[in-house]
């Protein structure tokens, strides 16, 4: 498996899936939908998979001494760890906004979303849409990823929108707030148990599809 890992982070991946982690600096951006960073990461996710089509990766893989249960959790291994390269960074510019940029106007007056951790959890809940909705469904035929992914922009919209307008129904202000701090841990804890569950079924289930497929 360590091998098997070391191929998809140094060959099979494209260098977009590294280069848009870096969209996690959109939680310093006042007055835009910075949960898109979510979907920048995923995209760049995404081209690892649609330059494995391009190069034959998936059957080059399987042609290898390695069970083929092993190419599916590799894979899911390295869209974790480009996603959590992602979330850390957003983390940290979280933590900068909510520290010394605490008192800034532009956050103060921000009709948008805030970057705090109730923003990190919407995060985690976009990732895991990303692996049921297209990780997984990839490895019904391993090699169409149209369809999934059109699915997940239209879902990832679908929570970027609904993530804009909860903060604005009254009650629910402290989303976007530094108020309720340990609320807003408990919805990211809990949005953290639902990224691991989904991704781990999504894989299982992802595993022996794939055993069954005749490539």
């Amino acid at each position: 498996m360590k091998n098997l890992l070391t191929k998809e982070i140094r060959l099979s991946s494209h260098i977009l899936s590294y280069l848009f982690v870096l969209f996690s600096a959109m939680a310093l951006i006042p007055g835009y939908p910075i949960l898109l960073c979510a979907f920048f990461t995923c995209f760049g996710i995404f081209h690892t998979f649609q330059n494995g089509r391009e190069t034959n990766d998936v059957l080059y893989t399987v042609l290898l001494p390695i069970d083929k249960k092993d190419v599916v959790k590799a894979r899911f291994i390295f869209v974790c760890f480009i996603q959590t390269i992602a979330f850390v960074l957003a983390a940290a510019f979280t933590f900068v906004r909510m520290t010394y940029l605490a008192k800034a106007a532009p956050y103060a007056e921000n009709p948008m979303m805030n970057s705090n951790p109730v923003f990190l959890a919407w995060i985690l809940l976009v990732f895991a849409l990303f692996n049921v909705i297209f990780v997984g469904p990839f490895y019904k035929t391993a090699y169409k990823f149209g369809k999934p992914f059109v699915e997940f922009i239209i879902g990832s919209m679908l929570i970027i929108g609904i993530a804009e307008v909860l903060h604005h129904v009254p009650g629910l202000e402290f989303l976007n707030t530094s108020e309720k701090l340990p609320l807003q841990f408990a919805l990211l804890l809990a949005a953290f148990v639902i990224y691991v569950f989904a991704t781990v079924i999504s894989c299982r289930v992802s595993q022996k599809i794939f055993e069954m497929l005749d490539l």
